[in-house]
């Protein structure tokens, strides 16, 4: 598949569309191809570009050659302006330096304008997580009902696997080795790990595999399907979590990610291993691991201040004064 959605209106209300400079079709391909990014990050890559692409049009530059650090540092401010957060300006700028990077090899510029350019910082916002007990809450469903089954599986394993969305609506069924009680994952950027699987979600598995053998036909690889046969795409898993969220009587509104980071906060809290949680959760970077450490500390904060004789408050009738 050749991007030439890159050439198509970006879906943002005041952006037009432009085609893209020369090269562009070809970065796409080498994306696809080489780098083997996900649609996703493509399509991410894709919006990006044409946000960059709409600007120089704005100031009438009309190759890539011309566009400077000057420039780039135009487009962040524009962008910020209107809104764009630090994260997604982050991204934008991986994407424009990666499109330069590849430029520079195939020798169309001689430099790589977005180095040493940086977004504005935003908060890190700490990820939310279901506790032990809330967790159990929502797994201890006893319900034979097929639909069921297959929604306990897909919960229970995100929790015992630390799997990413579009992981689960991946698998198939021989990703899955019930023997040696081993899951294989292909992640972002097609890497693969292979993670373990908890009892809980083997003895799920067992159960849903009878039920899946009369929805299917006997080639169909696919895990986790609907009454028609068809692999469950990342919206249907996301709308039954979270009416199972709500018939459990969870506070919180559930999405698959939060099962992940709940494993990820569990196992970290547990076992105190980082480098274990990040092999586990397939992170490439043990910044995006080292989150959870903090999650961690607020736990151990409230249970500081809940315990410790120091830090409790002093009752209302205590009198300050002697």
């Amino acid at each position: 598949m050749k991007f030439n959605a890159l050439l198509m209106a970006d879906k943002v209300a005041d952006q037009k569309a432009y085609p893209l400079f020369d090269g562009g079709e070809a970065f796409f391909d080498y994306l696809q191809n080489e780098r083997r990014l996900s649609p996703l990050t493509l399509e991410n890559y894709r919006r990006d570009l044409q946000k960059v692409v709409c600007y120089c049009h704005e100031h009438e530059i009309d190759s890539w050659q011309r566009l400077d650090v000057h420039h780039v540092r135009g487009v962040v401010a524009q962008l910020h302006r209107r809104g764009l957060g630090g994260r997604s300006l982050q991204r934008l700028l991986c994407a424009l330096r990666t499109l330069f990077n590849y430029l520079l090899r195939e020798g169309v510029v001689k430099n790589n304008p977005v180095l040493g350019v940086s977004a504005p910082k935003t908060a890190r916002k700490l990820p939310k997580t279901l506790d032990v007990d809330q967790v159990s809450q929502l797994l201890n469903v006893d319900n034979n009902d097929p639909l069921a089954l297959r929604d306990r599986t897909m919960m229970e394993l995100i929790y015992s696997s630390g799997l990413r969305l579009a992981e689960l609506a991946g698998l198939n069924i021989n990703d899955i080795d019930r023997r040696d009680a081993v899951v294989r994952i292909t992640g972002k950027g097609s890497k693969t790990r292979i993670v373990p699987v908890g009892r809980y979600a083997l003895a799920a598995l067992n159960k849903w595999l009878q039920c899946r053998a009369g929805w299917v036909d006997v080639d169909n690889p696919a895990l986790f399907v609907g009454k028609a046969g068809r692999r469950l795409g990342h919206r249907a898993i996301q709308l039954r979590l979270r009416e199972w969220a709500i018939q459990r009587g969870l506070p919180e509104a559930l999405h698959p990610h939060m099962l992940r980071h709940s494993f990820a906060s569990h196992m970290l809290e547990s076992s105190g291993d980082l480098r274990a949680v990040q092999e586990l959760l397939g992170h490439a970077d043990i910044s995006t691991t080292q989150i959870y450490t903090h999650l961690d500390f607020q736990h151990l904060a409230r249970v500081y201040d809940k315990a410790h004789p120091r830090a409790k408050k002093r009752s209302p009738s205590t009198s300050d004064k002697e």
